[in-house]
């Protein structure tokens, strides 16, 4: 079930989760045990360490750039660029910049 977005609206998901200085804000759409739906707010300089999931991970850039490290390698993203977090692969996420990205796991 959706939770925390208005239903029947068209919506700007980057407008759902606001920065915060020397913070990380997250806002959960859903979580259950098939899949889990959060926007995240990086303030510059804020970070995710590594860390691994069990399910696959999908980063989507909405505003501003980040990095993400899977196995070690760096990936920028930048506003409308996606990547691919394998499940069982160590992966960590920087905020380059103030950066909005809307992570769905799927288990």
């Amino acid at each position: 079930m959706m939770k925390n977005i208005p239903v029947a609206s068209a919506v700007e998901l980057k407008d759902q989760v606001s920065y915060q200085p020397g913070q990380i804000v997250s806002k959960t759409l859903v979580q259950n045990s098939a899949v889990s739906i959060t926007l995240f707010a990086f303030d510059k300089g804020e970070e995710i360490s590594t860390h691994e999931s069990g399910g696959d991970a999908l980063v989507l850039c909405l505003d501003g750039k980040g990095e993400v490290t899977i196995d070690g390698v760096k990936h920028e993203l930048a506003a409308g660029e996606a990547i691919l977090m394998p499940a069982r692969h160590p992966h960590a996420v920087y905020g380059k910049e103030q950066f909005k990205m809307m992570l769905t796991v799927v288990f």
